[in-house]
């Protein structure tokens, strides 16, 4: 899939992974579609890369708000879009059970809400907005890269709603690529180890210093810009499908 003259949709794309990978796809030749909450800088974001941007505020729970942003990128481009990337996500920190009372339940349903859920739906309604073209470009409709985390399989203490959310987006992965195999759509998920993303926001310089040094090699957090490098290489690699890439310079979580 050629990035250059694609529309591009990126969900969560105003900061951190999905704003790095907008820029990506954006100098790359893409035109691209912004999808984050109407608090998030979207509108800034859009007017600054200018006409071959757009922003769609939205919630990715929300089938009204997915289908918005995906009628944005087909008036940018006359069609569906060929590149999608699941960046939206949160995260919460509680203890199954602990001294203030076992994991509260809303808290739970919301992270598997948006981060599985919310990925799912941007997934189906994307899909068959992709399968719809009736073109194919180099044998393929549209590529779809979902974002899980290392912790779907080295999940700390506190993490067992955001675990177990990024644990089914790497569980789907697969079979979602197998349903999608007959329209030429591929789908591939990036499991990103610990990354300068504005989820550290609260993090001290020092704090945010001791994480890169768990990290065997190299010995720093990750980049956006280099989970961004990895989805554009999966949009461009025609072989790349049903498979989950950590991108994690070797680490493996411990408990704490």
């Amino acid at each position: 899939m050629k990035i250059a003259g694609s529309v591009a949709l990126v969900t969560g794309g105003a900061s951190g992974l999905g704003l790095a990978t907008i820029r990506k796809l954006h100098d790359a030749g893409a035109s691209v579609v912004i999808l984050d909450l109407p608090t998030s800088n979207g509108t800034a974001i859009a007017k600054e890369l200018g006409a071959r941007a757009a922003f769609a505020a939205g919630d990715v729970t929300s089938p009204d708000d997915v289908t918005a942003a995906l009628d944005a990128a087909a008036a940018l481009a006359g069609g569906p879009p060929r590149i999608v990337v699941n960046c939206a996500g949160i995260g919460n920190a509680f203890r199954t059970a602990g001294k203030d009372g076992p994991f509260p339940l809303d808290a739970f349903t919301r992270v598997i809400q948006v981060n599985l859920i919310g990925t799912f739906n941007v997934i189906r309604l994307a899909a068959f907005r992709m399968s719809q073209a009736a073109d194919e470009e180099d044998g393929e409709r549209g590529v779809i890269v979902n974002t899980a985390s290392v912790a779907a399989f080295d999940g700390q203490i506190g993490q067992a709603a955001y675990s177990a959310s990024k644990g089914g987006i790497v569980g789907m992965t697969l079979p979602v690529a197998r349903d999608l195999a007959r329209l030429k759509i591929r789908v591939v998920t990036i499991a990103p180890g610990l990354f300068e993303t504005p989820l550290l926001g609260n993090l001290s310089e020092e704090q945010i210093k001791s994480l890169g040094t768990q990290v065997p090699h190299p010995s720093r957090l990750g980049q956006p810009a280099e989970y961004a490098a990895l989805a554009a290489h999966i949009v461009e690699n025609p072989m790349l499908n049903g498979e989950t890439i950590r991108l994690d310079g070797a680490i493996r979580m411990a408990p704490r």
